[in-house]
């Protein structure tokens, strides 16, 4: 296929140019960064906030991956955070129903939930915590994402464009993911409103590569983490310390993450190769 890649220069986007390139399929690429790739049929540069820069890129591609987007809210503008990833959302949509693309993949986050950047302490109804989960935001990047999918599924629904967001934990390889993991060692609870959950870089490419390529029809929303958490403490302990009293719905043996990854198994047969907890799998988390 002919796939553009929105957000291309982004530490997922690169990833996801270079599975997308060995799994054969050729790329169309844009970012407000310059990307580097020569093996890109086009490069277009500039802000997905115009739509001749969207239409443009669109040009004859049959799938889209969306991953451009502002993905933080430490921002001084929150109301401008929303704003751009409501707006880049539609655009991107919008113009491939227009131009008649089958399938759009997109970058969603489990801060959709809205525990990740909640400004107040707050805790799961329930862990596993799965994709019927009550959306629990207040921070205005989790509601762009709450966003996001809705402009998903009424894309589905006006134009018939198969969809697939993907909600990604904390995504990482190499330094960043190094540091992920310190920070999660000196202070688990740091991480008590991400729940530990994360996820390969290369994992996440994976995901986007078969969101593409599986034969589906519809409108979807995924969780997609790795297996594991980012700590060194089991995961029943981890709640017990800090969300005590959250029910547990079903065992979550050892170090299991605390998200139901069911339905991205179902969907797209998707299961998480790499984990930090071994000498194989930090190698291959370098």
């Amino acid at each position: 296929m002919l796939v553009l890649i929105s957000g291309a220069a982004g530490h997922i986007g690169g990833e996801v140019g270079r599975e997308l390139l060995a799994a054969g399929h050729r790329l169309v690429l844009t970012d407000l960064l310059p990307v580097a790739e020569p093996r890109a049929e086009r490069v277009h540069t500039g802000d997905l906030q115009d739509p001749e820069l969207v239409r443009h890129a669109m040009a004859g591609v049959e799938a889209v991956v969306h991953l451009g987007a502002i993905p933080h809210p430490n921002v001084p503008d929150p109301s401008a955070l929303f704003a751009h990833n409501c707006l880049t959302a539609h655009r991107v949509f919008e113009a491939a129903g227009r131009a008649g693309v089958r399938r759009v993949v997109a970058a969603s986050s489990l801060s959709a939930v809205g525990l990740a950047w909640s400004p107040v302490p707050l805790s799961p109804d329930y862990v596993p915590l799965d994709e019927s989960h009550p959306i629990l935001v207040r921070d205005p990047y989790g509601l762009s994402k709450v966003v996001l999918e809705e402009v998903a599924a009424a894309a589905h629904r006006r134009w018939g464009t198969d969809t697939v967001c993907l909600r990604f934990p904390f995504t990482g390889r190499g330094d960043r993911l190094d540091h992920f993991l310190a920070a999660c060692a000196e202070d688990p609870a740091g991480q008590r409103h991400d729940l530990w959950g994360w996820l390969h870089t290369a994992d996440a490419a994976t995901a986007v590569r078969l969101a593409l390529e599986t034969e589906l029809t519809g409108s979807h929303v995924v969780q997609v983490t790795a297996a594991d958490t980012t700590s060194r403490v089991p995961s029943a302990e981890l709640m017990a310390r800090h969300h005590p009293g959250v029910p547990l719905r079903a065992e979550v043996p050892g170090h299991a993450t605390l998200f139901d990854t069911r339905a991205v198994a179902k969907l797209l047969g998707f299961e998480p190769r790499r984990t930090w907890r071994t000498p194989e799998g930090e190698h291959t988390c370098a």
